[in-house]
């Protein structure tokens, strides 16, 4: 399985520096253009590689890690989503009148299998290793899709990640966004 990230922030590089560690090919974008993430991919090592966010898009799971204001900008022109997973790591301050920001994301990516994830963590607790001599770092997700769920779960798992399952798109993305019981919430896992 290959891996995108749409954004190339704090987040999507903590992302990718779990994936690449675990032995993952990462292709990270950004709106500058690849040659703005050398440094980044350098740092990474020779698992990432910078690219357009079409070519991020294409990978079999993609992180959306933009800013919340851009995320309509950052979906638009991109590959058909064709069934491949899209995970939203995405918060947003705004009340949304129809939903959660996840059912937003997933309007503006037709075809894609949104699983909503990492936005629960401040990004220290993401780029840290999950492993703890007290446990393993809680990651919730939710999603509509069983099967896209199955392997977001197994990925975070072997991250070393204790992924929790919080539901839906849309009663789990309520208790993840912002303002929710889940918003913010670290915790480790005893395992």
């Amino acid at each position: 399985m290959d891996f995108g990230t749409i954004g190339a922030g704090t987040v999507a590089q903590a992302i990718a520096g779990h994936l690449v560690t675990a032995g993952h090919e990462v292709t990270l974008s950004n709106s500058r253009g690849p040659d703005t993430l050398l440094d980044v991919v350098t740092r990474l090592g020779p698992l990432a590689s910078a690219g357009t966010a079409g070519e991020a898009a294409a990978a079999d799971m993609v992180f959306l890690t933009v800013m919340w204001p851009q995320v309509g900008d950052a979906l638009v022109g991109l590959p058909e989503w064709d069934g491949r997973i899209l995970v939203d790591t995405t918060n947003t301050f705004a009340d949304l009148e129809a939903g959660t920001a996840s059912e937003f994301v997933a309007e503006r990516a037709p075809g894609a299998r949104v699983v909503k994830a990492f936005n629960t963590l401040h990004a220290r607790y993401i780029a840290a290793d999950p492993r703890h001599a007290e446990g393993r770092q809680l990651l919730f997700y939710a999603g509509d899709d069983i099967a896209a769920k199955t392997t977001f779960h197994e990925l975070a798992d072997a991250l070393g990640f204790a992924p929790v399952d919080a539901g839906t798109l849309r009663e789990g993305g309520r208790l993840m966004q912002i303002g929710g019981p889940l918003s913010a919430l670290h915790a480790l896992r005893q395992d």
